[in-house]
């Protein structure tokens, strides 16, 4: 059985900072891929961030310069620091990663349960 498990959202005011962490766990033989999506009230999921196992990384236009993604493949797990929040960043962010678990022969996209963040004064 395999979890992804999120923390670190929470209230933050405008201009405030917040990091979220998403640890992998369960029967896993390898990582490929990991990121961020979000959701916000009445809109649609979308990306945040991901970055490779290579370490290569991918944005959003929207968090360009003020979030980034990073992992720690020791540990399974995916990070975002999010910095000079605005309010129009409130949503709930679930983390994502492509795993490759024992009996399987493909990798396959494992979602958390979200997080929520909410920037506001």
């Amino acid at each position: 059985q395999v979890q992804l498990v999120e923390s670190g959202g929470g209230l933050v005011q405008p201009g405030g900072s917040l990091r979220l962490s998403c640890a992998s766990s369960g029967s896993i033989l390898s990582i490929g891929d990991m990121g961020w999506y979000r959701q916000a009230p009445g809109k649609e999921r979308d990306l945040v961030a991901a970055i490779t196992s290579g370490g290569r990384t991918n944005y959003a236009d929207s968090v360009k310069g003020r979030f980034t993604v990073s992992r720690d493949n020791a540990k399974n797990t995916v990070y975002l620091q999010m910095n000079s929040l605005k309010s129009e960043d409130t949503a709930v962010y679930y983390c994502h990663a492509d795993l490759l678990v024992y009996g399987a022969r493909l990798y396959k996209q494992y979602r958390g349960q979200g997080t929520q963040v909410t920037v506001s004064s």
